[in-house]
C-alpha cells in the first residue's frame, strides 16, 4: 500500500503516481509536466492557507478587556503567523523548484549529480539531494550538533 504522505501531494494535485513507460528518458516532458502540476497545486494550497489565516485573524481580532483572553488570542495568532511564515518560505522553495523545471535542471542531485528518482520527488518534490547525499548531510549535521 502506498505511503499516505506520498499520496497527499499527488491527491492534492489530482494525480496518480507516475507510471514510467518502457525506455522513457528520466525527466521527460511528461515527467516534468507531472511534477509541475504537483508543485503548482501545492503552492496554490499553501497560498490559500495564507489567505485563510489572514481572513481569520482579521475576523477574530478583538480587543479583549480580560488579559487572559487577550493573551490566549495573541498566542494563537503568534502560532498561526509562525506557521504561515514557514509556509511562505516553502512557497519560495516551490517557486525555485518550478524555475528549475523551466530551466530543464530538475530531478538531479545538487551534490553528486545522479537522478534523485521519481518516487522520492513525488514524496518531496522540492528535494535537491539524492537519498544517499541527504543521508550523509544529515549525519554530518548531527555530528556537528554534538561537537
Amino acid at each position: 500500500m502506498p505511503d499516505q504522505k506520498k499520496l497527499g501531494l499527488l491527491a492534492q494535485a489530482g494525480l496518480e503516481p507516475y507510471q514510467e513507460k518502457p525506455g522513457e528518458e528520466y525527466m521527460s516532458e511528461a515527467q516534468l509536466a507531472h511534477f509541475k502540476k504537483i508543485l503548482e497545486a501545492w503552492r496554490n494550497d499553501l497560498r490559500n492557507e495564507v489567505d485563510r489565516t489572514m481572513n481569520h485573524m482579521q475576523d477574530e481580532a478583538a480587543n479583549f478587556p480580560d488579559p487572559v483572553d487577550r493573551a490566549a488570542q495573541e498566542e494563537e495568532f503568534s502560532l498561526e503567523l509562525r506557521t504561515r511564515d514557514r509556509e511562505r518560505k516553502l512557497i519560495k522553495k516551490i517557486e525555485k523548484t518550478l524555475q528549475l523545471i523551466e530551466e530543464d535542471d530538475f530531478g538531479f542531485c545538487n551534490s553528486c549529480g545522479i537522478e534523485i528518482g521519481i518516487r522520492r520527488l513525488e514524496a518531496r518534490p522540492t528535494a535537491d539531494l539524492c537519498v544517499d547525499c541527504k543521508t550523509l548531510a544529515e549525519i554530518k549535521e548531527k555530528q556537528q550538533g554534538r561537537g
